[in-house]
């Protein structure tokens, strides 16, 4: 489809800004409108001039000159400009849609998974790019090497989707992975979340058995053997498609780096740690070897990956301290994280500190979901804000509801950031590593700036 003048509903999204400067530098042109646009969006837009003049919803600026509508996921059904759109006949595409359509002729790869499909989606990026493979992509985060988040060209005869199974819009309700249409998928593996559109675990879960029942005859399934509900749900025989389970890739550590395994006994060296990570590199080694990247070409680009932007990223280190920020907030991803960090160090104290600020982590029905997802910390830590759950319209919850729900003696419970960046200051970081949990940034904190002086109190 060669649309050239779209409009974007909610452009400050991640992957909607993304996708609108990367349409911009194709020669499309686009507008767009939002109601709030946070950093970095804002910055990248307006240095792109997309960014819109008035923060609002303008029906005006919907017209028959507009040859496509793209609509963000945070738009709600009774936009303005939707009903414009609509009242005007012009086609309306979420972003998961809108991929699809602009890659319905391409080899479509798309990793699904409660954790880790982030980093498997840009380890893929990295091997084919390293190889000089010609390549589209979408994936959740920025990722060393790559200009946006969201590659779509014309030529490029394959394309890599971080699918995940959130709705994928107002007027797209079913989970963005369903709209790709894989040929190979990946489950990294499945734990619930998202109670706000999934209720009870058997409607999430149901979410992944569609995604594996939608693999095409002639395709794969490639999941996490080790995952109780991915291994049940996708090594079922279906007809025609191939079952590929991977597990962790063998390695080890030593004096604090991390050394893969081969199959000969060879030690290969990468940037990355923890278990969790070494069944990530297994399932994107799974994807590239479909897509005919030998082991050994594997290998030899794997070593320079650096991880995605927010997963595991070093804020501040020294010889004997380590301060580190992810992206983890679900339960799986929470202890994941803290048993990596825990592994990589286990000589260390380990103070890990989660935020609570998704839908699911402020619900008090589904905070019990956390129970042991701390219990690799030393010091376990958890911070919220309780303006953040009154925004959210939930019920409150309390410091004694997380202690309860954690069920940790030694929790330490912050309802304000203040006083969590003090106590933070407070700690003996000799022989220590610090983890910081979350998908929001601590009301703000400056945590790049907050580590480097704990490094050098």
């Amino acid at each position: 489809m060669q649309s050239k003048k779209i409009h974007f509903i909610a452009i400050g999204g991640s992957v909607m800004h993304n996708l609108a400067l990367t349409l911009q530098k194709q020669g499309y042109q686009i507008t767009g409108s939002d109601d709030e646009i946070y950093e970095p969006s804002r910055s990248r837009l307006e240095k792109a001039g997309l960014l819109p003049a008035e923060m609002g919803w303008f029906p005006e600026k919907i017209d028959k000159s507009l040859e496509a509508i793209i609509v963000g996921m945070h738009a709600r059904k009774d936009n303005p400009e939707l009903i414009k759109a609509r009242e005007l006949e012009i086609p309306i595409y979420s972003y998961a849609e809108y991929v699809y359509l602009h890659s319905i002729d391409k080899h479509r790869v798309v990793i699904a998974g409660s954790h880790g499909k982030t980093t498997i989606t840009a380890m893929v990026m990295h091997v084919l790019k390293y190889h000089g493979r010609n390549f589209d992509y979408l994936v959740g985060a920025m990722v060393d090497g790559f200009e946006y988040t969201v590659k779509l060209t014309e030529d490029a005869p394959l394309i890599i989707i971080e699918g995940d199974e959130y709705p994928a819009g107002p007027t797209a309700p079913k989970p963005k992975f369903s709209y790709y249409k894989h040929h190979i998928g990946l489950v990294s593996g499945v734990a619930w979340d998202h109670i706000n559109i999934y209720e009870t675990e058997n409607d999430y879960v149901r979410q992944f058995e569609k995604f594996a029942d939608a693999t095409p005859k002639g395709g794969a399934i490639i999941y996490d053997s080790d995952d109780y509900l991915g291994n049940f749900l996708c090594e079922k025989e279906r007809p025609d498609v191939a079952n590929i389970p991977y597990q962790t890739h063998p390695y080890k550590v030593k004096n604090g780096q991390t050394f893969l395994i081969s199959k000969e006994g060879k030690e290969i060296p990468v940037l990355v740690f923890g278990e969790h990570n070494m069944k990530n590199i297994s399932g994107a080694k799974a994807v590239c070897e479909r897509l005919f990247i030998s082991e050994s070409k594997f290998y030899e680009a794997i070593q320079s990956f650096k991880g995605a932007s927010n997963r595991l990223e070093t804020l501040a280190k020294n010889d004997n301290t380590h301060i580190f920020k992810d992206f983890a907030h679900a339960p799986s991803k929470v202890k994941a994280t803290t048993k990596a960090v825990k592994s990589l160090y286990p000589e260390r104290k380990l103070i890990a500190c989660l935020e609570l600020h998704t839908f699911s982590s402020l619900n008090k029905n589904f905070l019990p979901q956390y129970k042991g997802s701390l219990k690799y910390a030393d010091l376990p830590v958890v911070y919220f804000n309780p303006k953040v759950v009154e925004h959210k319209k939930l019920p409150a919850i309390s410091a004694d509801d997380i202690k309860s729900a954690f069920d940790m003696p030694n929790l330490e419970v912050f309802e304000d950031s203040r006083k969590f960046a003090d106590f933070l200051k407070s700690q003996n970081y000799a022989n220590t590593s610090l983890l910081l949990m979350s998908s929001g940034n601590f009301d703000n904190l400056p945590l790049k700036q907050i580590a480097e002086e704990l490094i050098f109190q």
